[in-house]
């Protein structure tokens, strides 16, 4: 039970900067329980998988729209991610996912267009994130977004170098 001076998890609405928390959440996706990291994750592959399908791209044209979209989630996710951290009164809130959506991201760029590649993905990110190897553990410590969002991308470079040398020996 909270006491009465507790700052609450997530704070009435008319108390959240609505665009931060918007982001932060990516659309509300860090909301869903339980972990709402995975459902960030599975919102990033799901935004990926419906590029994939709508647009039937090249690779090239892929990697690049994947690229841009990382470069947009850092550029907006930091800010955002610390807005809402500061709004919560939390370091490191559970329900911020735009971390997990840019670290997601890292780990499909170069991906194959098709679910198999896409789970593995996933699961190679959703490991690194939870375990956190050096130096991603390390990166919690820098300020506020900054912290939040540069971990999972350490854990996305961990997950795409791996899915990398996964699909050369396969």
């Amino acid at each position: 039970m909270n006491s009465p001076t507790a700052a609450p998890a997530v704070p009435a609405a008319g108390r959240r900067t609505a665009w931060a928390w918007t982001v932060a959440t990516f659309f509300g996706a860090g909301l869903g329980k339980p972990g709402p990291g995975t459902w960030g994750s599975v919102g990033a592959v799901l935004v990926w998988a419906v590029y994939v399908w709508a647009a039937h791209p090249a690779t090239q044209t892929l990697f690049l729209v994947l690229l841009g979209g990382i470069v947009l989630s850092i550029a907006v996710g930091v800010p955002a991610a610390t807005i809402a951290a500061r709004e919560s009164g939390r370091k490191d809130p559970g329900f911020v996912v735009i971390d997990e959506v840019t670290g997601q991201w890292i780990a499909l760029l170069g991906c194959p267009a098709d679910w198999l590649h896409a789970l593995i993905a996933l699961i190679l990110f959703r490991l690194f994130d939870i375990t956190k190897p050096f130096p991603a553990r390390q990166l919690e410590s820098l300020p506020e977004g900054w912290g939040i969002v540069f971990d999972d991308v350490a854990a996305g470079l961990y997950a795409w170098g791996v899915a990398s040398l996964l699909r050369l020996w396969f």
